[in-house]
């Protein structure tokens, strides 16, 4: 009795803790702010001309917005919807005094796939990712120069490419509002292949109609966001124990378990329960409790309903046994009283109960 006694105490003791950091489960909202740093781009015109250079660019703004859902056993994937703006800054290869004008637009649509690792910290989630997608990028004013002549789009053009990216990040919950977490995040994103754009060619004194082309476009972003689990429980708040009075009589309690996803019983809990429906009528008692309990296999929401339906299902054969229903209680706690102490997502078998209590 003892031994049991103090492993619920220490799962209860780490019910803040637990629930403090824990996967994402259901629909979810994020969004997102920072900076895009852009790599140095490969620019070619190539009306036969063989000059080519690279184009660089400024620091810039990036903004994400993402709608999700969390599977609770730490996957989840999200659509993204984002856009980046870096101005052109400085050209490179096309001799003496090359410069460059204008700006880029970045904006698109990505699908990524998330794991978030439950555990390691509990005020702390940190999570990895991949995404793939399509990104338009839009080129305005663009236009650069140097001494073996100059290259300047005519009119400002939109192109699309094939988006790639991967995502390292961290989250972390707001315990006075279930659901809500800071993030931040470093997302690299590459685009496939080659964008080739319009424009005049100046050599000289000679314009020729042209086209540029532009290759490895790279980007690092780092941002600071919001993300807001929707249905999350309020924090389980653990009172502080009220000191006994001096004699107090310590109530009877059976445990009933269950098999694994079950609320059915077996014969052996049908025997516990007769015994406690039995045992109630040789001691004066004002009720009988029925408490269900789960382990943590199960998502939160699913595991308050499965502890619910078992402690329904021994409040009904203690009926069946002869107890008033006027004297019997039943509830449910989920996952959140452990016999045994547990991480996420573990089948522990003495988890799986109803105590029966005759106070």
């Amino acid at each position: 009795m003892k031994l049991r006694n103090a492993l619920l105490a220490a799962s209860v003791l780490a019910v803040p803790f637990r629930t403090s950091a824990q996967p994402v489960t259901g629909l979810y909202v994020g969004a997102g702010v920072g900076v895009n740093l852009m790599e140095d781009e490969t620019v070619a015109p190539n009306a036969g001309s063989k000059t080519s250079g690279t184009l660089g660019s400024r620091v810039g703004p990036i903004a994400i917005g993402s709608l999700g859902w969390g599977f609770g056993n730490g996957l989840r994937m999200e659509i993204e919807g984002n856009f980046r703006y870096n101005q052109n800054d400085g050209a490179a290869g096309f001799g003496a005094g090359s410069r460059s004008d204008g700006n880029q637009q970045k904006f698109g649509a990505m699908y990524n796939l998330l794991y978030d690792f439950a555990g390691l910290n509990p005020w702390v989630q940190p999570y990895v990712g991949i995404g793939a997608g399509y990104e338009g990028v839009r080129e305005q004013g663009l236009g650069f120069s140097g001494s073996n002549g100059s290259f300047a789009v005519t009119t400002t053009a939109t192109k699309g490419a094939f988006g790639y990216q991967a995502i390292i990040g961290a989250g972390v919950p707001i315990t006075a509002a279930p659901g809500l977490a800071m993030t931040a995040e470093y997302r690299f994103l590459g685009l496939a292949g080659d964008r080739t754009y319009g424009g005049v060619l100046t050599t000289g004194r000679a314009s020729v109609a042209s086209s540029v082309k532009f290759s490895n476009d790279y980007n690092h972003a780092f941002l600071l966001g919001v993300r807001y689990n929707f249905g999350q429980p309020a924090p389980v708040v653990v009172a502080a124990a009220p000191v006994p009075a001096a004699v107090v009589q310590p109530a009877r309690s059976y445990l009933v378990f269950f098999d694994w996803d079950q609320a059915t019983l077996t014969d052996r809990a049908r025997q516990i329960i007769k015994e406690a429906a039995d045992n109630s009528t040789r001691v004066q008692y004002t009720r009988i409790e029925a408490n269900g309990y789960t382990d943590t296999s199960g998502t939160p929401q699913y595991n308050q309903g499965l502890s619910i339906r078992r402690a329904q299902t021994v409040a009904a054969e203690l009926l069946k046994d002869g107890v008033p229903a006027a004297a019997i209680t039943a509830q449910g706690f989920g996952d959140t009283h452990l016999l045994v102490p547990t991480g996420a997502g573990v089948r522990e078998p003495q988890n799986r109960r109803v105590e029966i209590l005759v106070r």
